[in-house]
């Protein structure tokens, strides 16, 4: 593994695999990263956007020139799993479902010779669930990044049951030299934030379909009550209403406690496909 730069690769074309591959490749720890989606879709669309987010802070002096430039040339596309042989990590970022992200775990464990740590994204999913599609599961380990992750300072890194102290210790170094805080998890639903973030916003969505009062008044009273930077509503909205919804409905499932049913509203939301910012329109419009 290397001791100063690091190849990695992303497999996921999400919201947060574009995110993450934002983030890798203004780190000055990556020397490489190699970007695949899940499906094997086309990235065109996708570095597009994280050329014109480049261009961006390029333009309002946050980069230079010069980063960003170097940023764009670090990112190379793909096409099978085969390709991702030099990676030092991988982080799977597809879809939050069980059977997706297992079918990409599964494809990465096949290549041969690889020497790769596979980190898992996952906000909800057991790594120890997961780690029945490796070969070697204490290869497997979770790796949670909150949205937007060049900003958010955060990564969980969750231990599978059968995850490696040697694996454990490489995971933390590596996500210090992009920048980030790690903190260490045991395999337990919804992990650390989102045990305690997400039913907050099931509760948010309950107060405004009771009808309590309206959706600024609920966001507005979190802002400048709790001092938080955003409301929840919005936050909800920002993270994906069928990601929220996904989450609760693995701690239900989960752990069978009725405090973490998801609320009624919340389903309606996601099935009038209202999931939020990535589409235009959740509790707000956008």
């Amino acid at each position: 593994m290397s001791t100063e730069k690091y190849i990695v690769g992303v497999v996921g074309a999400g919201v947060m695999g574009t995110s993450l591959v934002q983030l890798l490749s203004m780190s000055n720890a990556v020397e490489t990263v190699y970007w695949r989606s899940a499906r094997g879709a086309d990235l065109n669309e996708r570095m597009e956007e994280i050329f014109r987010y480049l261009d961006k802070l390029a333009k309002k002096g946050r980069i230079s020139a010069e980063v960003a430039s170097a940023a764009k040339n670090k990112i190379v596309n793909v096409k099978c799993f085969d390709e991702f042989i030099h990676c030092d990590f991988v982080h799977e970022a597809a879809e939050e479902s069980l059977g997706v992200k297992a079918g990409v775990i599964n494809k990465l464990n096949l290549v041969e010779n690889s020497k790769y740590i596979i980190a898992s994204n996952t906000s909800s999913i057991s790594i120890t669930d997961l780690s029945q599609a490796m070969i070697e599961p204490e290869n497997l380990i979770g790796m949670h990044f909150f949205n937007p992750a060049p900003l958010m300072k955060l990564v969980e890194v969750i231990r599978g049951y059968h995850t490696s102290d040697r694996v454990e210790n490489a995971v933390k170094k590596y996500a210090e030299a992009i920048g980030k805080c790690p903190v260490v998890v045991t395999d337990s639903p919804g992990f650390i934030v989102n045990r305690m973030l997400i039913p907050m916003i099931n509760e948010a969505v309950c107060i405004l379909a009771e009808n309590v009062t309206d959706r600024d008044s609920i966001d507005n009273a979190m802002r400048f009550g709790a001092n938080h930077p955003i409301g929840p509503l919005a936050l909800s909205d920002l993270i994906g209403n069928d990601v929220v919804l996904s989450i609760m409905e693995v701690l239900y499932s989960e752990t069978g406690d009725q405090k973490y049913r998801p609320h009624p509203y919340l389903k309606k939301m996601v099935r009038a496909k209202r999931l939020g910012k990535k589409v235009g329109k959740g509790f707000y419009d956008y």
